[in-house]
């Protein structure tokens, strides 16, 4: 039975059922670069008070040593998340030797990329293969494009919140549950790409750079340039998803479909085993010295960039791809948020309570399947969005279900969307006791209708009218968040714990290293067969 967003407010009203819209798991990841506080990136390695990068579940690294990356279980209160992340945050400042954590999506002021040092994990098989696949993302894209932060917020819902739906939706009985479930968090996947222009839009907060990201190289978008030597676009929202970010031109031709989750993870996989003519230049293994992993288009499946991603905890050695083909869709990654410079934590507690509602809204409304086109008829509402997304004059392309396509203004579409998600936030206004979701469309909808509300157009207001430099915004911004975050007090978590949580990911990572029997190149062999 095919049921309207209406029918599902009916049905989520009913007796109990709003009740299990309380069981939303969230987790986030927050990316940080460690810089000095003169503004410049921190040429020290990881510290050891923070555990093993390789190990440690709270405190890693990603590209480099020095873009640290926070992350949190999964909690099913908002306020808890962010305090589990403020807790981080304390803990890493009082280990770091007064070092800050830079405030904005895109880097620094960086002299020379090749100084950016790659993140190191030890020397097990697993530690070095890190290291290997980003000295290949180094060779492909350039340390530049690594060492932007981004926040990925990870969500899901109770499995009695499918069973609501199971049950409304009157199919699918012989199906077992986790089919179910796997398939339901695909069209939300199909619907977020749909919509997910929004989220740049509402939180874009990288519309200008700092000159010395492009390493001297000529730029190839109609930047202006601030008193203070700043690069900006006057509509931009978020510069971090456009082509100076991570995206790859070599993934321009994989056709991942995300219509179910056997064609995704085919398409994954296959894609992994597509050559690359391009990198097949760098060379694999030179002069005995790995370049990357190989040659292919993609070095293992961590490398397709998306803005959103199906997810299941994997076990050690084990695939992304291979988890869900065996386990299903655990919980959905949303990869699309730019760190927030306005609070302490990249992510304020308010941006929780709005993609609360989008997700559901997603999970909530029809789901129409999609081709290659229609997938990259809304990508390119997308890259419109990050260069010019408060443009007036800018229109996007909605299809509908027929294939006809309609152009709308961001505030005609938006303000559509936003009458719909209205009916959502009440829900979970009712299954949280809170009056902050119907808060957070009315704050967000004034973005939709006012362009000078948006993050990206504060920034640039600051920088351009105020002849604010953005070097010394963000070093301000950085040192008050730290002065803030060591006074303080621990509120989930306490010092001990991360003190313990760093001596056992030590431990963890020696038992890994002792444990090791094949040579490297055996290891990768084993690895990709």
């Amino acid at each position: 039975m095919t049921l309207s967003l209406n029918d599902y407010i009916n049905v989520f009203n009913q007796n109990e059922n709003f009740k299990t819209l309380a069981g939303i798991g969230r987790g986030i990841e927050r990316e940080a670069l460690r810089v000095l506080p003169e503004g410049k990136l921190s040429e020290h390695g990881h510290y050891h008070e923070l555990g093993s990068a390789l190990t440690h579940g709270e405190i890693t690294t990603d590209y480099s040593e020095t873009l640290l990356e926070f992350i949190t279980p999964v909690s099913h209160s908002p306020e808890m998340a962010i305090a589990q992340l403020q807790d981080i945050q304390k803990y890493t400042f009082d280990n770091i030797d007064g070092e800050l954590l830079w405030p904005m999506s895109m880097p620094c002021f960086v002299d020379d990329a090749n100084k950016v040092p790659l993140a190191q994990y030890g020397h097990s098989n697993i530690g070095k293969m890190k290291t290997v696949y980003r000295q290949g993302l180094k060779n492909r894209y350039g340390s530049m494009m690594q060492v932007i932060a981004g926040i990925h917020f990870n969500v899901s819902f109770s499995e009695g919140f499918w069973e609501v739906i199971r049950t409304a939706q009157n199919r699918n009985e012989h199906m077992p549950m986790k089919d179910f479930i796997s398939e339901q968090y695909f069209s939300i996947l199909r619907n977020y790409k749909r919509y997910c222009w929004l989220i740049p839009y509402l939180y874009g907060s990288s519309p200008a750079i700092c000159e010395s990201f492009l390493q001297g190289k000529t730029p190839q978008l109609p930047f202006k340039k601030t008193s203070s030597g700043a690069l900006y676009l006057e509509y931009a929202t978020s510069l971090r998803m456009s082509d100076l970010g991570y995206t790859s031109s070599e993934q321009s031709s994989l056709q991942i479909c995300y219509n179910n989750l056997h064609d995704y993870v085919d398409g994954v996989q296959n894609a992994i085993g597509l050559k690359s003519e391009e990198f097949a230049k760098i060379g694999v293994k030179v002069d005995g010295e790995y370049q990357q992993l190989n040659s292919n288009i993609l070095q293992i499946e961590n490398e397709l960039y998306a803005p959103i991603r199906p997810k299941q905890i994997i076990a050690p050695g084990e695939k992304p791809s291979e988890a869900l083909r065996e386990r299903g869709v655990e919980y959905i990654e949303v990869r699309a948020l730019d760190v927030n410079p306005f609070v302490d934590t990249g992510i304020s507690l308010e941006q929780i309570h709005f993609l609360d509602i989008f997700i559901t809204y997603c999970a909530f409304i029809e789901n129409n399947k999609f081709d290659c086109d229609s997938q990259k008829h809304y990508e390119n509402n997308m890259n419109d969005v990050v260069l010019k997304g408060r443009d007036p004059t800018l229109m996007l392309s909605d299809q509908d279900c027929a294939g006809e396509v309609h152009l709308k203004s961001i505030s005609t579409w938006g303000n559509e969307l936003f009458d719909d998600m209205a009916k959502v936030a009440l829900l979970l206004d009712s299954a949280y006791q809170t009056k902050q979701y119907s808060e957070s469309i009315i704050r967000e909808r004034a973005k939709i209708n006012d362009a000078t509300l948006t993050p990206s157009a504060k920034i640039l207001s600051l920088m351009v009218e105020g002849e604010q430099c953005l070097t010394e915004y963000s070093l301000t911004l950085a040192a008050k968040y730290r002065e803030e975050t060591i006074a303080r007090d621990y509120q989930f978590y306490s010092q001990q714990y991360f003190i313990d949580g760093a001596t056992q990911s030590h431990k963890k990572q020696r038992a890994i290293e002792e444990s090791d029997t094949l040579s490297f190149d055996d290891f990768l062999v084993n690895y990709f067969k």
